[in-house]
């Protein structure tokens, strides 16, 4: 199952561009698939449900239901690898830590790869690699990539620094 930053949907139903990988799957995989990609609130939200049109490239709905719109349309078809692409890159953080909560159990025993520029994504990874330039140049788990006060390490740390700058502006906006 692949999963990119740049998402494709069809003009039509939710349903329709979930089950698209695979069409006779029961409503009760749907809805699980759904509720996986924190997409089921959302849903609950439309008068018509599952079956609301996207309309053109999924119109309808913002960056971040598109992503996890995505999302469930990978999950329904049990892939036994899941490719994930920037697929979190218009999600907040929170909304993305409990999907990556979900998708630990989801796909247990299975291969899952994570690309992204958010630490907060990768971090509970069993393996992370560092690219710059298409070369690996840092290669362990978040702990062991932190104790070697790398490019990693910077990267945590400015992203630590950026959020913590947006907490306080959004204290103080209140």
């Amino acid at each position: 199952g692949l999963v990119s930053q740049d998402i494709f949907l069809f003009s039509e139903s939710i349903r329709e561009n979930i089950l698209f990988g695979r069409p006779e799957a029961s409503p009760e995989d749907l809805e699980e698939v759904a509720r996986i990609a924190a997409l089921l609130p959302s849903i609950r939200e439309f008068a018509d449900r599952f079956d609301t049109l996207l309309g053109e490239r999924g119109v309808r709905l913002s960056g971040g239901q598109k992503q996890r719109t995505a999302l469930a349309r990978a999950l329904i078809t049990n892939p036994p690898i899941l490719i994930l692409d920037d697929a979190f890159s218009s999600l907040d953080v929170q909304t993305e830590e409990r999907i990556l909560g979900e998708l630990k159990s989801a796909m247990q025993g299975r291969t899952t790869l994570l690309v992204s520029h958010r630490i907060s994504t990768v971090r509970d990874a069993d393996q992370i690699v560092y690219l710059q330039d298409g070369q690996i140049v840092e290669r362990g788990t978040h702990q062991e990539l932190l104790a070697l006060e790398g490019r990693y390490h910077r990267l945590y740390q400015r992203q630590l620094l950026a959020r913590e700058l947006e907490d306080l502006a959004g204290r103080e906006a209140r």
